[in-house]
């Protein structure tokens, strides 16, 4: 199935409309392209964090809203991230940010 996303429109706001849902404690999802690779919307609450995990394939991020930071950096709105396959990192966001997210294959969690 094709997905087609309006990008001006949607990069001006229009992602403020989409439907998200519980994804882990401060984090909430709304899953644009289900399975491998899946696109999203991450939208992470002020001070949310996501813990290390390795990247099984190539992770890339656009921040939309606000800001993130991992050991690499501070990402703020439109900063566009790559992490490629076999790279590891946690997430932090102390004020809350959206980013629009594209994972090749699932992340691992390394707790």
């Amino acid at each position: 199935m094709t997905t087609a996303i309006n990008m001006p429109e949607f990069l001006q706001g229009g992602w403020r409309e989409c439907q998200f849902e519980y994804f882990r404690d401060g984090v909430e999802i709304c899953r644009l392209v289900r399975g491998e690779p899946e696109l999203a919307l991450l939208r992470y609450q002020p001070g949310a964090e996501v813990p290390a995990h390795i990247h099984e394939g190539l992770e890339t991020i656009l921040v939309l809203e606000g800001s993130q930071s991992d050991e690499n950096g501070l990402y703020e709105t439109g900063a566009l991230v790559t992490n490629p396959q076999g790279t590891v990192h946690s997430v932090q966001s102390q004020e809350g940010c959206v980013i629009l997210i594209q994972w090749a294959k699932p992340v691992k969690i390394l707790e």
